[in-house]
């Protein structure tokens, strides 16, 4: 076959890129006819105007947010909230045009809403469709990049683990080059050879049909970063940085801009966190005002003094903050618990072990009920609103803990525990809750969550929480 009528997907990835440019385009058009059709809506010369302007001003967003950029390796939800950033632009435009000329009324409010609402499902279920066919042909040995791995210590060994571990992704790692690395038996578990010092990239590119270098030094290694940058990147290949963020023990750290200077946030606000955060606790104050007001006149007449309960707690950065719940002992909780602890070795065991005691008899009738069932947090939704805390995220601590456990272990636990904000739920909350008997266990879930948080993580612990509310198991 000639090369001419060859299918090589690498040498047209960029034609297939436009055509679904274009075609995206179409479909927005075709969207609109559609619902005009399908709910009897007379056509007129307005909505041949609006599909021109529906063309144009898609061809502009998707072009503008990027949408056909490389996306290997990327999840589907960050393509999806970029759709999302386009479409919104898109409908910003076709709402400030009707503003202007005052012509609203030319069109149906039913198809408009359909086609806000549904364009950007519609669109991103037919690029999942060519990102699942690209993918399945990417695991059939086609459409590979290639690229090298520049520093072959704990890092470029990682990144390399991680690319065989999503062959979907499509790209093959050559081999490394390393100026320290002079065997090659730490490399023999993955199968990819050393192919030189690292003075040798450039002659290896030139002489080579690579698609990336990676750069996987150390940050110390600055003046070898900067002569790759400043020697390979005419040479056809795409240069990408690893940063090393592992050492800071945080992978969620964010680049901006300060200025003319750029910065790397160790503590990012996610946009998306933060607005879910802000929907649901809303949602939840809202439609469970009733049972708040329920819950606060049976405290009163249960027990003498307030409803609510303030306790400070750690939140992002190590500051602290007045954490929120229901009552649920006695007034005089503390005073009663110094004499608990001066009377009994063993109750003063359990609570510098816990910070809390199985059988505490400073909790009140209704107290017991609250915290089975987990309704004394519910006042920490305010604590949300306020962006002191998170819906989910790490368990709620006091700064004794954070020096004695998440500092005083030799590990990194503090510096992630501070880098969010702390969580109404997490997974301490549906695995074991206070069933842990090892503290240390507390610290590795929270060191977890850190490390691993998403929106479908934090729904999956949602639900489950709602559960564990119902079922009781290990709340005291």
């Amino acid at each position: 076959m000639s090369p001419i009528l060859s299918w090589n997907l690498r040498e047209r990835s960029s034609v297939i890129y436009r055509f679904l440019h274009i075609f995206d385009c179409v479909l927005v058009c075709f969207f609109l006819w559609f619902y005009v059709w399908i709910y009897n809506v007379p056509w007129s010369p307005y909505y041949t105007h609006l599909e021109i302007l529906l063309f144009l001003s898609s061809f502009f967003s998707f072009h503008y947010f990027q949408l056909y950029r490389s996306w290997r390796g990327w999840k589907y939800y960050r393509e999806f909230m970029v759709i999302l950033q386009a479409w919104g632009a898109v409908i910003g435009f076709l709402l400030f045009y009707f503003f202007m000329f005052k012509i609203s009324i030319a069109y149906s409010r039913t198809v408009f809403i359909l086609l806000s609402l549904s364009t950007p499902i519609l669109i991103f279920l037919s690029h999942f469709l060519v990102r699942k066919l690209l993918r399945f042909y990417r695991t059939q040995g086609k459409n590979i990049r290639h690229a090298v791995i520049v520093g072959a210590g704990d890092l470029g060994i990682r990144m390399a683990k991680d690319l065989e571990n999503i062959p979907w992704a499509g790209i093959e790692i050559i081999g490394f080059f390393d100026d320290k690395l002079e065997k090659q038996e730490v490399l023999a578990p993955l199968k990819k050879p050393l192919l030189g010092k690292i003075g040798d990239v450039e002659t290896f590119l030139v002489e080579h049909d690579v698609d990336y270098v990676y750069i996987a030094l150390p940050m110390r290694a600055e003046k070898k970063i900067f002569d790759i940058l400043q020697n390979c990147r005419d040479l056809g290949a795409q240069i990408l940085l690893v940063p090393d963020l592992y050492i800071f023990g945080l992978h969620h750290a964010e680049i901006q801009s300060l200025g003319e200077m750029i910065v790397l946030n160790f503590n990012p606000e996610r946009q998306w966190k933060r607005t879910f955060d802000v929907i649901f606790s809303s949602l939840v104050l809202i439609i469970g005002s009733p049972l708040f007001l329920l819950l606060a006149v049976a405290i009163k007449l249960d027990s003498r003094g307030p409803v609510f309960y303030r306790h400070r707690r750690i939140m992002a950065t190590g500051r602290s903050f007045a954490c929120l719940k229901f009552r649920t002992m006695v007034s005089d909780a503390e005073q009663q618990l110094e004499r608990l602890l001066a009377d009994d070795p063993d109750v003063q065991a359990e609570w510098e072990q816990h910070y809390k005691l199985k059988h505490d008899p400073r909790i009140t009738r209704i107290g017991k009920f609250l915290r089975r069932t987990s309704l004394d947090e519910l006042p920490q939704f305010f604590n949300v609103l306020k962006g002191e805390m998170s819906v989910v995220g790490a368990r709620p601590i006091v700064g004794k803990e954070l020096q004695a456990y998440y500092k005083g272990n030799g590990e990194q636990s503090a510096g992630r525990y501070c880098s969010m904000k702390p969580g109404i739920t997490g997974p301490w909350q549906v695995m074991k809750r206070s069933d842990i008997e090892n503290y240390q266990e507390r610290v590795e879930l929270d060191d977890w969550y850190v490390l691993n948080y998403s929106l479908r993580t934090d729904l999956v612990i949602i639900a489950k929480t709602i559960k564990c509310m119902f079922s009781g198991k290990g709340a005291y």
